[in-house]
């Protein structure tokens, strides 16, 4: 329990330096070709995601993230489930230096609230 609730500190501090937006905004920077990044584990990737996500664990992602995007201007999008760990994963793109990132407000769940259109792929 004491690890969640770090995690959920963590996750707040954060909030106060990052962009988090709204389900359908990240919608939109998707179409207009923002890279959205699945910041959970491969299962949970697996068990379904946004449409055109790329899935890089949060506990992974410095190592691979200059590969992915290489462009430090492309416009970034995180999510998780709830958006503590993509609140953490655009902290740290934009202490390694990319300058569009943001985290879906509510992760996941809240996109798939957010609309009946948005559905998951497999």
């Amino acid at each position: 329990m004491q690890r969640f609730e770090d995690l959920l500190r963590l996750a707040n501090e954060a909030r106060n330096r990052i962009r988090e937006i709204s389900p359908e905004e990240a919608y939109q920077l998707s179409q207009s070709g923002a890279v959205l990044i699945d910041v959970r584990d491969q299962k949970e990737y697996k068990t379904g995601h946004i449409s055109g996500a790329i899935q890089v664990s949060r506990d992974t992602l410095e190592n691979y993230i200059f590969e992915l995007v290489p462009d430090m201007s492309q416009s970034i999008v995180c999510y998780c489930t709830l958006g503590h760990r993509s609140a953490l994963a655009a902290d740290v793109l934009q202490q390694l230096g990319y300058l569009s990132v943001s985290s879906i407000a509510g992760g996941l769940k809240a996109y798939l609230a957010s609309s009946s259109e948005h559905k998951l792929a497999s």
